[in-house]
């Protein structure tokens, strides 16, 4: 949605496999990037996802 500090980004979804690759992501070194605070340092590349509805 356009709320504020979402970016357009859903918050929400379901991981049924991979939670390896989220971990990574999740730790990468982080900074500030104008209002966020917690924006990777290097930007990181999703390369292949799938939707399932």
């Amino acid at each position: 949605n356009r709320s504020p500090g979402n970016d357009g980004y859903a918050v929400f979804g379901k991981i049924t496999t991979g939670m390896d690759v989220v971990d990574k992501i999740a730790s990468v070194r982080t900074g500030g990037r104008g209002m966020n605070r917690d924006w990777p340092i290097e930007d990181i590349t999703i390369k292949r996802a799938y939707v399932k509805s």
